[in-house]
């Protein structure tokens, strides 16, 4: 195969593409092999089919930096052909998802099924018992999102309700009570970005952590949105949240419908309300993962089965 690119037009730029010594384009050739050659104004690459594709992505994004005032080293260009072929792999690999430190992988086949919803549809809700993978694996796609320059931020965020417990009677400035309590989050971050970068993300505002009531009157564009712990929004919180959405976003709502901490028994949960109401709009996937979906220790498997197991008894024994 043989295709073109044009080459900017000043020389200072077309040197810094190239490299000293064209020290990138013989990286290029090395690695992809693919032929280059520099003719009037026109960058012609040459060779198999892929080769050439991934070449002329890695060339396009070096032009886009550079454009920008970036120069390239050998080390970042080394770096994003790594990506380039992760990419590549990506596409060929159902169930796996790239992050900056791990490749994850599904453990079943609803959490595969989950990925792929992730990756198809502009919303989803992903439903599911404790430690089956829904907020973690929604966490890893919007890390993998933002990776490949899919989104330009991702935004976390969760209602402030749990167990009966309000940020208010909890010590601190703002920032302070909301960390702790967002702590899973932060937990699944730290696996899959290192720490200074994760520090720098959230220091510029890619990634932000917040609680639902600060999502209010915003317009959230180019992100990746996550609602954890869904379960104890209201219809009205859910709602909000969802028209926040702007162009080329996406959102996972995740939850576990045994877990409601909303107070009033006349209080509905916004998660349920809405699985019911979206359950049938084209773009929105639904996924209820199961007790054969949690991967954390083998005894959460076994609590939550029994848990299942006394409510359904106790159902029983109500409705004789």
């Amino acid at each position: 195969m043989r295709t073109e690119i044009h080459l900017p037009p000043d020389l200072e730029r077309q040197r810094l593409l190239f490299g000293p010594h064209d020290s990138h384009f013989r990286m290029l050739k090395a690695e992809l092999g693919v032929n280059l050659v520099a003719r009037k104004g026109r960058l012609v690459i040459e060779g198999e089919e892929d080769a050439v594709g991934r070449a002329i992505n890695v060339v396009e994004r070096m032009l886009e930096a550079i454009d920008k005032g970036r120069a390239f080293v050998l080390e970042e260009l080394s770096t994003l052909m790594e990506r380039q072929g992760e990419e590549a792999e990506r596409d060929r690999q159902d169930g796996v998802i790239f992050t900056d430190r791990l490749k994850i992988t599904a453990r079943t086949p609803n959490q595969a099924a989950y990925i792929a919803l992730m990756r198809g549809n502009s919303l989803v809700f992903g439903m599911g018992p404790a430690g089956s993978g829904k907020t973690y694996l929604a966490v890893a796609s919007a890390v993998e999102a933002l990776r490949y320059g899919e989104v330009k931020r991702i935004v976390l965020t969760r209602p402030a309700v749990e167990a009966g417990e309000h940020l208010g009677f909890l010590p601190g400035d703002m920032r302070e009570k909301v960390d702790p309590y967002l702590k899973p989050i932060y937990d699944a971050l730290d696996d899959m970005i290192s720490r200074r970068q994760l520090a720098t993300y959230v220091e510029a505002g890619v990634i932000e952590v917040a609680p639902l009531a600060y999502m209010r009157g915003r317009t959230l564009a180019r992100s990746f949105v996550i609602l954890d712990e869904a379960q104890n929004t209201t219809p009205r919180q859910m709602k909000m949240l969802l028209t926040r959405l702007g162009e080329h976003s996406r959102c996972v709502v995740t939850g576990d419908l045994t877990q409601v901490d909303l107070a009033g028994s006349g209080t509905r949960s916004g998660l349920l309300h809405a699985a019911r109401v979206l359950d049938r709009i084209a773009g929105i996937g639904m996924m209820t993962l199961a007790g054969e979906d949690i991967v954390r220790h083998r005894l959460v498997r076994d609590i939550v089965a029994a848990y299942d197991r006394d409510a359904a008894a106790a159902g029983e024994e109500e409705g004789a």
